[in-house]
This record gives C-alpha cells, structure tokens and sequence, in this order.
C-alpha cells in the first residue's frame, strides 16, 4: 500500500491578526502610522480575547502581517504610512475560505 505525502495543510485556522488589519484598514480609508494602527488592532484582540504571546511579539507579527499585505498590493504605503486599498478585504480569513471551497 502506498502512502502519499502531505506537502501542506488541508485545513488552517483563521489568521486573528491579519482579520483586524484587515478590518480597520477596510473601515477606515485614511493613511494610519504603524503606532496608531497596532494600537487599533490591539484592542480589538483584546476584545475578542485573541490576544498570546505579549505585546511585543504581537507588534512584531502585526508589522509582519502589514507587510506582505503591501507585497501582495492590498495595502499602500507611503512613507511610515498604511491605507487598505479597494481589494484589502480579499485577505480575510472568510474570504480566502470561501475561495478554497
């Protein structure tokens, strides 16, 4: 009997810190700093009690997350600066799985 291999996983779990990006740099069609933006992000991971690891490490994996959005062209950045663009909301978790469907 041969067994194949996996090469990746078949189901991922929502990504929580892209999701808040994602939604506040949809809700609101302004240039935020990365200071201003974390913070936004921060407290709603709070909120929805999504929050592991400290703040640090958080901030490092928000700046992270920021930057392949703006790689994928789904955020501009403009100095220091961030604004979600038309299509931002295609790197939310429930977007890409209904694309996977």
């Amino acid at each position: 009997m041969a067994t194949t291999k996996r090469t990746r996983f078949s189901r991922r779990l929502p990504d929580h810190v892209t999701d808040e990006l994602v939604t506040v740099l949809a809700a609101e069609k302004k240039f935020f700093g990365f200071n201003e933006l974390f913070e936004k992000v921060f407290d709603r991971l709070k909120e929805r009690n999504a929050v592991s690891g400290g703040e640090e490490m958080l901030r490092l994996r928000a700046y992270e997350k920021l930057q392949n959005l703006v790689t994928r062209g789904l955020v501009e950045k403009d100095g220091k600066e961030y604004k979600g663009l038309d299509r931002v909301m295609e790197a939310h978790s429930d977007n890409m799985a209904n694309q996977q469907v």
